[in-house]
């Protein structure tokens, strides 16, 4: 998934970005509050991690401002500041979440996944397509009882498609997901990562099909 990490301090904004990169996510970093502002009137993300103390605007600014574009991105808030009004402030105004620092980046994890379940719709950490199961929480995929070994854009691909079964994505809907800004890629590069997960997904009652012109969708033989 695409996340947006508005953080000024530095050995923060690097550890976050770095935690979630590993797990599969796409993330672009920021530290100006105004340049975040801007590029969220034309990006499109999949939650929103934001400091409350920033250059340019501050974070409630930027949440107020989203909110009136009528835009639902999911946003988690940090600071320093633990003051209940803070806490309450920022919630009223549309923020989705709040965490305070010094956090235990299993908690910052654990929160994020909380907002990507619920703007997907999902009630758990599970994702299931026919016979193939991903839990979002250990980062893990079966096939039946068969476990598969998936290298990090693999298992994000695969959940982006599990989590919408028969919507179809297009190539550079994917790219969108997959890869962030300062990462240079072209179509091809969707192709090889949908080759290698259709290998590692053969005999699945589950299949990545190609809509010649379209893009790709994750259909079960359940629903045909």
């Amino acid at each position: 998934m695409r996340i947006l990490l508005v953080e000024d301090t530095h050995d923060v904004g690097e550890a976050i970005s770095r935690r979630f990169e590993t797990i599969g996510h796409a993330v672009d970093w920021e530290t100006d509050g105004r340049a975040a502002a801007d590029i969220l009137g034309f990006t499109s993300y999949d939650l929103v991690i934001l400091d409350v103390m920033l250059p340019g605007l501050d974070g409630f600014e930027i949440v107020r401002r989203l909110r009136q574009a009528r835009k639902t991105t999911p946003v988690l808030m940090l600071t320093a500041r633990s003051e209940i009004e803070d806490r309450v402030g920022a919630l009223d105004i549309g923020a989705d979440d709040y965490l305070v620092k010094p956090f235990d980046f299993r908690e910052l994890e654990a929160r994020a996944r909380v907002l990507l379940r619920r703007k997907s719709g999902e009630a758990t950490n599970i994702v299931q397509c026919g016979d193939v199961v991903l839990d979002r929480a250990s980062r893990s995929v079966r096939v039946g009882r068969r476990e598969v070994q998936l290298k990090r854009r693999e298992m994000t691909l695969l959940e982006i498609l599990a989590s919408r079964p028969g919507r179809v994505f297009s190539k550079d809907e994917l790219i969108d997901q997959l890869f962030g800004f300062d990462e240079p890629v072209n179509q091809n590069a969707i192709e090889l990562y949908v080759g290698r997960l259709r290998k590692k997904l053969e005999g699945a009652k589950a299949q990545i099909v190609t809509v010649r012109g379209v893009g790709y969708q994750l259909a079960s033989d359940d629903t045909g």
